[in-house]
């Protein structure tokens, strides 16, 4: 019965966020309230009604829970105001819209989208997103007594298992997730998800022009061919370069060997999104969790079709 929702979106460098300093803003989900699912221009669909009635056969069990207390429990809106999105067609179930209220889905089975937006329908796991500091180990503990990750947890969410979603070297600043859904970590972190992710980089030395087009193309390092997604080129001053690359290659301390083989060595590095999701102006050190559509966000982002394993640019 299920089929995947839209296709996830392609790898793009973050244009907002450009530092993780407090008082930066921007990001995807910066125009909206952070619980806020429900867009006020998004246009009503109409349906056929053939097509309404061939819709509702293909979702709908008759052992689920009926769609409008679906949405409710989500926390998109009132019983009252999901049953008018169903019947506007602005909610979509595994890929197709419904306006039949008395649909019944089962959550853990299905994936819902309103107004395009994914629901998170999972309550068991947690998600959340630190601001690492340089000179933090990206571990959960350390037995050497330097501070970790796991230092900024509180007990409850120590309790709860969380574990980071890849790593960041000692010296690296910015994004890091975590979260005690595996699945979703494997995904993130597998290559053949090919998940973008954006840093800025302040290197040692004026970078040459020619350096972009370069590293577009690809450049071959002593374990294999790397190419940078996006990449700006911000300017140089006092000997110093500042850039922000977009790359979708996990391999251990990449960026930096990257600028290392163009010989601009990086002097400070900060992860700035993940795919869409930005660090955008949270303090560094602090831990917040993520909203219900940043998680929905990342559920489609690795939805999409894989690339076969072993694959790199």
């Amino acid at each position: 019965m299920s089929s995947r929702g839209p296709g996830r979106r392609a790898p793009r460098a973050s244009r907002a966020a450009r530092t993780p300093k407090p008082g930066t803003s921007g990001g995807p989900f910066s125009d909206q309230a952070k619980h806020r699912l429900i867009s006020a221009e998004s246009k009503p669909v109409k349906l056929r009604a053939d097509e309404a009635e061939e819709n509702f056969r293909a979702v709908h069990d008759d052992d689920g829970t009926r769609l409008q207390k679906v949405l409710a429990s989500a926390g998109v809106a009132s019983r009252r105001v999901s049953e008018n999105l169903i019947a506007e067609g602005r909610v979509m179930v595994d890929g197709l819209t419904v306006i039949e209220p008395g649909v019944r889905v089962v959550p853990e089975q299905v994936i819902i989208h309103v107004d395009g937006v994914r629901l998170n329908l999972d309550v068991e796991h947690q998600y959340v997103m630190l601001n690492k500091p340089a000179g933090v180990m990206t571990t959960m503990s350390d037995p050497e007594g330097r501070r970790c990750v796991g230092d900024f947890l509180t007990d409850e969410q120590q309790a709860a298992r969380l574990v980071h979603v890849g790593r960041l070297d000692y010296e690296t600043e910015g994004l890091l997730l975590l979260t005690n859904d595996g699945d979703l970590t494997h995904q993130l972190t597998h290559p053949s998800y090919e998940v973008p992710k954006t840093y800025m980089a302040e290197l040692r030395g004026s970078l040459p022009k020619r350096a972009g087009a370069q590293l577009k193309a690809g450049i071959e390092l002593e374990d294999g061919p790397v190419a940078a997604d996006a990449f700006t080129h911000m300017g140089s001053s006092g000997g110093k370069s500042m850039v922000e690359l977009t790359i979708h290659s996990g391999r251990n301390r990449i960026v930096r060997r990257i600028f290392e083989h163009l010989g601009h060595p990086v002097t400070r590095l900060v992860r700035t999104a993940i795919g869409g999701i930005t660090i955008g102006d949270q303090p560094q050190g602090t831990v917040r969790e993520l909203t219900g559509r940043e998680v929905g966000y990342l559920q489609d982002l690795v939805s999409g079709p894989r690339q076969p394993e072993g694959s790199e640019a």
